[in-house]
């Protein structure tokens, strides 16, 4: 079995981290150079930096605020929002991101998850699916979970897979923030569909949690999680600490 990631998110909006409940009422955190360079510090396996607002207020993500955090960080960085043409694909990677996760920017347009996937591989292609169940059908939202696109869910990551995605990134928008446990049954439907990496996200309120998804939906290869960490209520080395007791393999701390 692969080594399972453990990767901390940070929603930056207006050069801050914040966090909210199932997309809602967001709430002032740290500076995410700060909180980059801890997480960096302490096991964390990747971090993702997200510029939460970009695609809702129709304008490029903050690159200043990305070189800093970029600057603090030793392990891969996956970055997000208003990426909507190659050019920002561009200008993210060379402000000092490994990987560019695309959302509202492929639902607008999905061929640019294939012109991304053609001049910078597969690999540096990241699909965020922020997904939420309406009327019992997993259906994709867009613009930080405020639109609902009336797309299903499962078949639009499939297709985007086949247009050159190499990982994806899924949002369960209903578990956001409400730190009950990951979204099984959601994560279970994606990785039966893809054979990319999947991470999970949304839900994480205890180490349990974790271990519980990883033995749940053996096809998940992360857990991405944020207010559990920024707040202090877990720590990545005891997550992983209770994967290698649990048979889970874990990059050591």
């Amino acid at each position: 079995m692969l080594t399972k990631r453990i990767i901390p998110c940070l929603d930056v909006k207006n050069g801050r981290v914040v966090k909210g409940v199932n997309f809602q009422g967001l709430g002032d955190v740290a500076s995410p150079v700060e909180l980059a360079k801890f997480y960096s510090d302490c096991g964390a396996d990747e971090l993702v930096f997200y510029d939460i607002t970009a695609s809702f207020e129709e304008r490029k993500l903050f690159t200043d605020i990305l070189r800093e955090t970029a600057s603090q960080v030793f392990i891969p960085l996956t970055v997000g929002g208003g990426i909507n043409t190659v050019e920002d694909f561009d200008r993210v990677l060379k402000s000092g991101a490994d990987k560019v996760s695309v959302n509202s920017g492929a639902i607008r347009n999905p061929s640019l998850v294939e012109e991304a996937a053609k001049r910078y591989g597969d690999q540096c292609v990241v699909l965020s699916a922020d997904v939420k169940r309406v009327d019992g059908v997993f259906r994709v939202f867009a613009k930080g979970g405020r639109e609902n696109t009336g797309m299903e869910a499962i078949s639009w990551i499939r297709d985007c897979v086949a247009r050159g995605a190499g990982e994806v990134v899924v949002n369960s928008i209903d578990t956001d923030g409400v730190k009950q446990g990951f979204d099984l049954e959601m994560l279970a439907a994606v990785c039966d569909a893809v054979q990319v990496p999947v991470i999970a996200s949304g839900g994480a309120g205890s180490v349990e949690d974790f271990i519980t998804l990883f033995r749940s939906v053996p096809g998940v290869d992360a857990g991405l999680a944020a207010s559990i960490f920024h707040f202090g209520q877990v720590a990545i080395k005891d997550v992983k600490q209770a994967m290698l007791v649990n048979g889970i393999p874990a990059r050591p701390v």
